[in-house]
């Protein structure tokens, strides 16, 4: 097997859906975090932090340089870069940050408000520990000491949907199910790990659609009506077998004039609706991570 720390050509273990977690002594629960997930490097030399695509972002996070104190070996954690605001994670927060270039920008956001990387997850400490079942790299990982940006993930056994109740009555993004004796699979996403989200819904106007003929998939564009007018929250796939295609194809154009423009949109007028669910709005209104959930009836226009 490569040697993890020294290769670092390989993409973390990703997660499975489900709508709803099951309780289970063979699974451990956490909550889980909306943020960044991160692949981070350490050792007494340096600290190098990846993203899930590979993207070196250590410099946009100067303060998770003070890891280099955590311990005598090298180690590799695999976590969650979260920004927090009045005692909760913003995602939006956090997009402010990763959209900075400035690098005084970066160290005053470093200083004053800096981020923490909830670490669920250690795969390497000197030697490779991907083959450890989870419940023994949890112990390992427990041994480091929480500091002011780095903080383990707590878990619990056996009791998942008390703890998922909870993060929906925070409004958390959700938790996150794992089987105790997983190991850690690169690369893959396999029938041992599950987030289980909460998500919001809500029934939105159709106020068009981008239809691409060699695709199976059309996208809706969705809106919402303010004193008067249709402003876009953004757009939502949907399968062409749906019978709500069709109804669209047959609805009559129009000319739509918006503030922000959406190339190869179709737009017509607003017969229809459909239910979405979401994880949240962004700052200019717009859905998180929208799934398409059943068309509606046919909106009146009076």
């Amino acid at each position: 097997m490569m040697d993890l720390y020294e290769n670092r050509n390989w993409y973390p273990m990703l997660l499975k859906e489900k709508e709803k977690p099951i309780d289970s002594e063979e699974y451990l629960y956490e909550v889980k975090w909306d943020g960044q997930r991160a692949i981070v490097f350490v050792s007494k030399e340096e600290v190098v932090i990846y993203n899930r695509h590979q993207r070196d972002i250590s410099y946009l996070f100067p303060e998770l340089q003070s890891l280099k104190n955590i311990g005598e070996q090298k180690v590799i954690f695999d976590g969650e870069i979260v920004s927090f605001e009045k005692g909760f994670p913003s995602f939006k927060k956090l997009q402010e940050r990763t959209h900075l270039k400035a690098m005084n920008k970066i160290t005053w956001q470093s200083i004053n408000k800096p981020i923490i990387f909830i670490a669920f997850d250690i795969l390497y400490e000197n030697k490779n520990l991907v083959t450890l079942p989870l419940i023994k790299r949890k112990e390992i990982l427990d041994k480091y000491q929480d500091t002011e940006v780095f903080i383990k993930n707590k878990f619990v056994r056996g009791n998942g949907k008390e703890l998922w109740a909870k993060t929906k009555k925070m409004q958390l993004e959700g938790i996150v199910q794992k089987k105790i004796d997983s190991l850690y699979y690169i690369n893959k996403r396999v029938d041992e790990w599950f987030k289980v989200k909460n998500f919001k819904e809500e029934v939105f106007d159709i106020l068009g659609y981008i239809d691409k003929e060699e695709s199976n998939v059309v996208s809706l564009v969705l809106g919402e009506k303010k004193d008067g007018k249709d402003f876009v929250v953004g757009k939502v796939v949907m399968a062409k077998k749906n019978k709500l295609y069709d109804k669209l194809q047959k609805c009559k154009r129009r000319k739509l004039a918006l503030k922000e423009s959406i190339k190869e949109a179709i737009f017509v007028e607003v017969k229809y609706q459909c239910k979405v669910k979401y994880i949240e709005r962004t700052n200019n209104n717009h859905l998180r991570q929208p799934i398409f959930k059943e068309a509606c009836k046919q909106r009146s226009n009076t």
